[in-house]
């Protein structure tokens, strides 16, 4: 795996100096992973002239699943009770190899943490690195998609465990604690989000924060969540009716965002522009009258962070290429009756190798529950 992070390095390192920079320092935590893999909590990492350097706060230690950083990387570590930023002891040191310059994530820095940068090492020009980093980390290896592929798996067991439950009379807050309870139990690190219960009015809401709101006979009960595995983060939502006959327009709405979820799914190959495939899944929703109803994007990236580029949105700009795992979630939402949600995780692949691969499984059909 040393090669894996050398290698990612090394591409950062071509960027920054075809842009005249000798040096670059990266500060976002899962910029800083994707490098070099498993660091302390704080820690930067420093591409220097001579030497690249993983400067922490305190002494790497293991950790269940994550294991230790990069093991080609020397790690500097700061004084303890010290209290010096890691990223202005970096920049020092980056002087001190000689740079005259350093790329910064400045997205990522605050102006106080920019200025003491520059205060620490004037003689450094200070440039910006930009989204460099997070470029890089859109197209996923084999390793990675592995992870993601574990993390589904995770995921779509501790939904199914809990459809075999009984679940009228329990609240949104409960069902939802007890949804994060399994993925760890299962083998997630921890849940890739705070996992979303919506019941009755609340259903088909992105994002839903789960109240006491407890569920109903007849409610349509929407559930978002994803497991961490190996720091990795997968999706999935599904909708259900609670009771044994959905209503007439339940049906039909769920039918409707169930075609435009599977029109985001088919729009997914290599070269495929963001926006067709968002435009795929919301002209269906669209053409039946649910324009104001619909959320700003039919899906994201997935990978060391639940929403990271690239963004399925009408106005986003770029194309996919082959082994981008990304979401498709479209929704609608009716306020005061609720609505529908259906969200998967599928990794693009091309034709030639059987199309999107789908990572989360759970059946899409419309169950009563």
């Amino acid at each position: 795996m040393s090669e894996v992070y050398a290698n990612r390095r090394s591409r950062l390192r071509d960027h920054f100096n075809a842009a005249g920079t000798a040096a670059a320092l990266v500060t976002r935590p899962a910029n800083v992973r994707y490098l070099a893999a498993a660091a302390p909590h704080g820690a930067v990492l420093l591409l220097g002239s001579q030497e690249d350097l993983l400067v922490c706060s305190g002494p790497p230690e293991d950790r269940p699943f994550e294991g230790r950083p990069d093991d080609t990387l020397r790690v500097h570590v700061l004084p303890a009770h010290g209290g010096a930023d890691p990223a202005v002891t970096a920049a020092g040191l980056a002087r001190g190899q000689g740079a005259d310059s350093l790329a910064v994530e400045e997205h990522h820095l605050t102006v106080g943490r920019h200025r003491a940068i520059a205060a620490a090492a004037p003689a450094l020009r200070l440039g910006d690195v930009g989204g460099a980093v997070e470029q890089l980390r859109i197209v996923k290896d084999e390793e990675e998609i592995s992870c993601l592929r574990i993390g589904a798996e995770i995921a779509d067991q501790a939904l199914g465990e809990l459809l075999e439950s009984i679940l009228v009379g329990r609240t949104e807050r409960h069902l939802a604690l007890e949804l994060e309870r399994r993925l760890v139990d299962h083998g997630a690190d921890g849940p890739a989000f705070p996992t979303s219960v919506a019941t009755g009015p609340h259903s088909g809401r992105r994002g839903h924060r789960p109240t006491d709101r407890r569920v109903e006979e007849g409610d349509f009960l929407s559930v978002c969540l994803g497991a961490t595995y190996r720091g990795y983060r997968c999706e999935i939502g599904r909708t259900f009716v609670i009771g044994t006959s959905p209503a007439d327009w339940q049906i039909q709405l769920y039918d409707l965002v169930f075609s435009a979820q599977r029109a985001g799914r088919e729009a997914l190959a290599p070269g495929a522009a963001y926006r067709d495939v968002d435009r795929a899944a919301r002209h269906v929703l669209d053409s039946a009258g649910y324009a104001e109803a619909l959320p700003p994007l039919t899906g994201h990236g997935v990978g060391l962070e639940i929403d990271e580029d690239p963004q399925l949105a009408p106005a986003a700009m770029g194309k996919l290429d082959a082994c981008v795992p990304v979401t498709v979630e479209p929704g609608v939402h009716l306020p005061g009756r609720g609505g529908v949600r259906i969200d998967d995780t599928l990794v693009v692949r091309p034709e030639a190798d059987g199309g999107p691969e789908l990572l989360t499984i759970t059946t899409k059909e419309l169950l009563a529950l």
